[in-house]
């Protein structure tokens, strides 16, 4: 049983995971596991993880809500996305056993910088408010997702800053709109997750509670911020990078030195 405190901080933590969601789809498992592990002080690693993969799921949906209110989710794009990136992350997790964990993130941050750069190249496009997904570009929104997916379980990390790049490289949809279509994935991701994690008692369900409720806060203002940055000329896109940029270079700190002594 954790402390009063340690669920006052689940619960600020939420929000920021929230924030992170609703403002640009990524960041929930990168953010909410050393949350956990680090600012509330979970002692168990491995309910750290499977409670923070229920909070983000019910996070993202709150997001996911908030977006579509505004109308920024294209569902069948979402879907079809989902669906392949779940058949991805189990072939993905499945060969990412058999390589090292320090390796994996250390590759998996150069992954990221190129993300980033390629989102910053692009942040001048408007892209198209009208996409759709259709008989003609599904073949690129599914292989996609399967390699986001694929990418996401062979890494064992959140595919949440991998998923807006990929909607908007295989249907040229606007950021803004990609960032609450990812939700869709992101909530089925971390479904998924937890669902495996509950089933070995490794989900503290009050503190998931509690996560959650900050997360709805968080949520509500992240999808705002994101509605009203949509029209500032590349803005979402910039701050997109930079916390992509931020997050591979805490992993390359944290990896890079074990990656080069081996």
């Amino acid at each position: 049983m954790l402390e009063p405190l340690q669920y006052l901080l689940g619960a600020f933590s939420g929000m920021l995971v929230g924030f992170s969601l609703g403002l640009v789809g990524g960041g929930g498992s990168i953010l909410a596991v050393p949350l956990m592990v680090y600012l509330v002080r979970v002692p168990e690693p491995h309910i750290a993880i499977g409670t923070s993969a229920l909070a983000v799921a019910a996070n993202a949906a709150s997001g996911l809500f908030q977006h579509a209110r505004q109308y920024n989710v294209v569902w069948k794009c979402g879907g079809m996305y989902a669906l392949a990136g779940i058949f991805g992350a189990l072939l993905g997790s499945t060969a990412g056993k058999a390589v090292d964990g320090q390796k994996l993130l250390f590759l998996f941050a150069l992954l990221m910088i190129g993300v980033g750069l390629l989102m910053l190249r692009n942040r001048k496009n408007p892209g198209d408010p009208g996409a759709r997904c259709h008989r003609e570009n599904a073949p690129k929104v599914l292989g996609f997702g399967l390699g986001t997916g694929a990418v996401s379980g062979f890494f064992g990390i959140g595919g949440g800053f991998l998923i807006v790049p990929g909607l908007v490289a295989s249907t040229g949809m606007p950021v803004y709109r990609a960032v609450g279509t990812s939700l869709v994935a992101v909530t089925a991701f971390g479904l998924a997750t937890a669902a495996n994690y509950a089933w070995s008692g490794l989900v503290d369900w009050l503190l998931a509670l509690a996560f959650m409720a900050g997360g709805i806060g968080g949520g509500f203002f992240g999808s705002a911020m994101a509605k009203r940055l949509s029209g500032t000329g590349g803005g979402l896109s910039t701050i997109f990078a930079l916390l992509i940029f931020a997050v591979a270079a805490y992993t390359l700190w944290q990896s890079g030195s074990e990656f080069w002594s081996q």
